[in-house]
């Protein structure tokens, strides 16, 4: 998503200390790709600031949260999980807001929508904002951008385009060969529609999941040959006859 495509009230922070913040961030975002980029950053702050005017939140709290809650994320690739990104992410948040001289409660709200976008363990979304951006956030990792993302990451940690029929996907581990984006599919993007905060959330994710659904029912035909492609077309041609 360009930048130029944001319109002035995108800004509730105002357009200079916005682009500061994306300036800041966007170091944290190197060799990421388009799986944790900048642009994927883009796509959350558009969603989170149109949840948040649907439902009064804080839009100043949601903007600088969305431009910089992936920040920790780097940490967490090269370690392979062993660091959470969004904890990484909101303590470098604190320093950087700090330096920005944001008052000490607003850094507090910013860091918690953070520190709580994932939404594991004790670390739940207690405030509104940060509800609007965990739903922002897994939003962006469903429907057709998810199915995007998730094979960008397969072939960022060097997994195969599809699982073979006898693989227990379920059993395999992560970064690792059998980490496809079907196995991302099962194992995560088909149940975040039920997880989802609020009552926009809630309905993008239901088109979305749709969306997904009918994408992977397709591979999983495909993959299985060209045989398995006639045999539908046969069906569908008995049906109709």
């Amino acid at each position: 998503m360009s930048r130029n495509s944001f319109k002035k009230d995108d800004y509730p922070l105002g357009v200079e200390l916005t682009e500061k913040l994306r300036r800041l961030a966007d170091p944290y975002h190197d060799g990421m790709g388009g799986c944790h980029g900048p642009d994927h950053t883009e796509r959350v702050h558009k969603t989170a600031q149109h949840i948040g005017r649907l439902m009064g939140a804080r839009l100043d709290v949601l903007s600088a949260a969305a431009l910089l809650h992936d920040i920790g994320r780097r940490y967490e690739t090269r370690e392979q999980g062993k660091i959470c990104h969004a904890e990484k992410g909101a303590e470098l948040a604190r320093e950087i807001l700090a330096k920005l001289d944001f008052a000490p409660p607003l850094i507090d709200e910013i860091a918690h929508c953070i520190e709580a976008h994932r939404y594991r363990g004790d670390k739940i979304p207690r405030t509104l904002e940060a509800k609007i951006l965990y739903d922002a956030d897994k939003l962006d990792s469903i429907g057709a951008v998810g199915i995007g993302r998730a094979f960008l990451f397969a072939g960022q940690t060097g997994a195969k385009l599809h699982n073979d029929s006898d693989v227990d996907i379920l059993a395999c581990k992560p970064y690792s060969r059998e980490d496809t984006a079907y196995r991302e599919f099962k194992v995560k993007m088909s149940k975040i529609k039920d997880r989802m905060l609020t009552p926009e959330g809630k309905r993008l994710a239901g088109e979305r999941h749709d969306f997904m659904e009918v994408f992977f029912e397709r591979l999983e035909r495909e993959t299985k040959g060209a045989e398995s492609l006639a045999e539908e077309t046969l069906q569908k041609a008995s049906a109709g006859g």
